[in-house]
Parts: structure tokens; C-alpha cells; sequence
């Protein structure tokens, strides 16, 4: 009788790997955006912050 080893199956091995990898990619990619547009948004917050007045009241003369 010959023995017949069986291979050991790391399918969900490989697919838990490359989900890793590709949560990775999106994560490298959204935080370079982040600091990409972060100038950006900084102005758009003083400019807000710069037209923020507030109205006291109406006066009819």
C-alpha cells in the first residue's frame, strides 16, 4: 500500500492575505488624500470662520 499525502489547502489562507493587502492599498491611498487636501480645508474653515457674522436683529426705520 503507498501512502498518499494530502496537501494542506491555504486557499482561505491566500484570500485572507490578499484582502489585507488591498485594505492596505485603499487605507495608504486615502490618508495620502487626506494630507493632500488638508490646505485646503484649512482655508475653507478660516474663510468660513472669517464670514461667520451674526445678524443682531432687523431694524425697520
Amino acid at each position: 500500500m503507498t501512502e498518499v499525502k494530502q496537501e494542506k489547502d491555504n486557499f482561505v489562507l491566500y484570500v485572507v492575505l490578499a484582502t489585507a493587502v488591498v485594505v492596505g492599498a485603499i487605507l495608504a491611498v486615502k490618508m495620502s488624500e487626506n494630507e493632500k487636501f488638508a490646505p485646503i480645508k484649512d482655508q475653507i474653515a478660516e474663510e468660513n470662520r472669517l464670514m461667520n457674522i451674526r445678524v443682531i436683529g432687523n431694524r425697520e426705520d
